[in-house]
This record gives C-alpha cells, structure tokens and sequence, in this order.
C-alpha cells in the first residue's frame, strides 16, 4: 500500500450530497480529510462520515473570518500542507503524482493548481484556464482579509485569494472540476458571486487607496475595469477567439456566453448602486 501524502484536504462544503462522494472517493492517498460544512439540509454529512472525513460545521457570525480562515485559525491541520478543495472538484491521478513530488521540495511553501472545467459533461479543454492558489504549508498562509458590511449571506470568500508568506510554485497536472448540479444551481451560484463582486469593487473604489496594493495583479486589473461596459466582451473575445474556446464546440460558446452575462451582471449592479 502506498504511504500516505501529508496532507490533510479541507473541503468547505452545503448541501453538496450530489458532488462529495466523487470528490472523496479520490482522497484514500492522503493522511487527512475534513469536510467543514454550513447546516446542509441533505445527507452531506452522512457521506462526510461514511467515508471516514473528519467533519466540522461552521456558523458565521457576520463577521470575520469566513470559512477557510476560521478553519485554518481554530482547526489547524496537523500535516506539514493542506489543499482546500471544493466538493465539485476530483483529483486525478496524474495531480496526486506531480503533489506528491512538488511537497518534497523544501523551498516552496506553495502552489497555483490549473483546473479542467467541465460543462454539459464535456471537458472544456480551451478557453481562459481556471487557477487558485489552493495549495500550501500549515501556518504559511491564510487567505486574504476581507471586511465585508453584510454584501451578502455567503459564508465563504468568493475567489480569495490565500496570501503566502514565502516561494509559490505551480502544480502543471490539473484538478477536474465538474458539478453535475445542473444550469439552474450554475445561475443561482453566480447571482450571488455578482452580488458579492459588485460589493467589493464598490468598497475598492470608495475605500482607501492601500486596499488596492493588497490584490494581485490579476486581481487590480479585474477589480479596476469590471464596471467598463468593455470588459465582459473584451473576456468573451479573449476567451473564446484567442484562447480558442471554440475549439470546445457549443459548449464552449454557451460558458463564455456565462461568463459575458456574469460579468456584465457585475457591472450593471455597481451602475444601479453608484449611479
């Protein structure tokens, strides 16, 4: 049998009882997994448990920390790494292979991992690639702070970003993502990010200047042009011609054509609510 990895895999979960069990059954190679759930109403739990998770349930109280902070600062894992994932995301072979020797090295304290969309049940191999800092050494890093006035009811940060205190490196194998929860749970989901981002560029914009010098690069030049009517077009364009998301066939056009109502979503709430 193969040594276990060490690394505990924290998955922030609700109501995911149609994602978790393919998520977990992927996870027997590591020493730990935990699933930190928020009240679900369906058998979450039960499958957490089934399949031998450690399972935690998270309250929020409206303020911080959300979710990955709270885990990382009153739960911290007790393997040298830990890899945040979501219940609608597999790891695949070839990704176990490449973190097993990318944990070795001793100068990096984490790792940006690349992701394979899937939409209608078909892999998405073109277009603008996923990525998120998931990846890093227990005690190395917590995700950004964000002091957000009731922007919504999510418990969890939406694409935050962890901050690492030393070398990042990157995994190249990448992550399955695929939620077989359907279009409509796709809508809702991105009803509420665009809720949330137009909440943050807003408190961006109107707060002080130094909350800009605390984002990425990608992040600045996101959070910068959202409310130009150009952006989601210049995205579409981007993604779908340059990158050759086209090459991805109708399905490929349908989820840029998310992404362009996503965006231009954002857009039109930061209008409404500035004026």
């Amino acid at each position: 049998m193969a040594q276990k990895l060490p690394v505990t895999i924290a998955i922030p979960v609700k109501n995911e009882e149609i994602n978790l069990p393919g998520c977990l059954e992927r996870l027997g190679r590591f020493e730990q997994v935990v699933v930190i759930d928020s009240n679900s109403t369906d058998k979450t739990r039960a499958i957490a448990e089934e399949a031998g998770a450690a399972y935690l349930n998270f309250q929020w109280d409206g303020h911080y920390p959300k979710k990955r902070n709270w885990f990382l600062l009153n739960h911290a894992p007790t393997t040298p790494w830990v890899l945040f994932l979501d219940a609608d995301e597999f790891l695949t072979d070839d990704f176990i292979a490449e973190l097993e020797t990318a944990i070795a090295a001793d100068d990096i304290d984490g790792y940006w991992l690349g992701y394979t969309n899937f939409f209608q049940h078909r892999p998405l191999l073109h277009g603008v690639a996923q990525r998120k800092l998931a990846l890093f050494r227990v005690g190395k890093a917590l995700y950004e702070r964000i002091e957000e006035a009731d922007w919504s009811t999510l418990d969890m940060e939406i694409h935050e970003h962890a901050i690492v205190a030393g070398p990042v490196g990157k995994i190249g194998a990448r992550i399955d993502h695929h939620d077989d929860r359907g279009v409509i749970k796709l809508i809702d989901r991105h009803r509420n990010y665009a809720l949330w981002e137009a909440s943050r560029v807003i408190a961006l914009t109107e707060g002080p200047a130094e909350n800009w010098d605390k984002l990425t690069d990608r992040q600045r030049t996101k959070y910068r042009n959202l409310h130009k009517w150009w952006y989601a077009w210049a995205y579409f364009i981007w993604d779908y011609v340059v990158q050759r998301g086209f090459l991805d066939g109708h399905q490929g056009f349908s989820y840029a054509f998310y992404k362009v109502w996503y965006f231009k979503t954002i857009r039109l709430l930061i209008r409404e609510r500035l004026g």
